[in-house]
């Protein structure tokens, strides 16, 4: 299997600065449209929701920005489970142009599933827990990305 593509949209004016290119905040709203697809696709879209009365919150987010985007661009997301737990899940964003295998940008996220009327962490629900197994388990053959795990710091002297 390969990752999933979770999200596909053009660029818009909106999302551009004086340059043309992407707005840093923007690339974070495009990888944040597809946790919101992964959710869908794991069992936690609108209905799947109101039936658990779970979510999945963004614990931390790790953003490298490895090329620009242009105004009108044609973008796509493919995600990556790289592990998870019962409450949790560690996944990879990259994003890219359609069709076109280098990234333009990376996004390492740790995701919590939470019940939102505890509003404490929660088991994945018996009906999202086989989808995240499943997914996962087609994702565990996959190369680890570059940009996982990296550490922002200035060296020691």
């Amino acid at each position: 299997m390969t990752r999933l593509t979770t999200y596909q949209t053009e660029v818009l004016p909106e999302w551009v600065d004086y340059n043309q290119h992407l707005r840093d905040a923007f690339y974070l709203l495009i990888f944040s449209y597809a946790t919101d697809s992964l959710m869908d696709h794991l069992g936690l879209d609108e209905a799947g929701r109101a039936s658990t009365g779970h979510t999945l919150y963004t614990l931390e987010c790790h953003l490298n920005y490895l090329n620009e985007v242009r105004l009108g661009a044609q973008v796509e997301v493919r995600t990556q489970i790289l592990a998870h737990d019962q409450k949790r899940l560690h996944i990879h964003h990259s994003l890219h142009l359609v069709g076109v295998e280098a990234a333009l940008a990376e996004s390492e996220q740790m995701l919590m599933n939470i019940d939102v009327n505890t509003g404490r962490s929660a088991v994945f629900a018996d009906a999202v827990q086989p989808r995240v197994d499943t997914l996962a388990a087609a994702h565990q053959h996959l190369p680890a990305p570059v940009y996982v795990g990296r550490v922002i710091g200035l060296p020691k002297r």
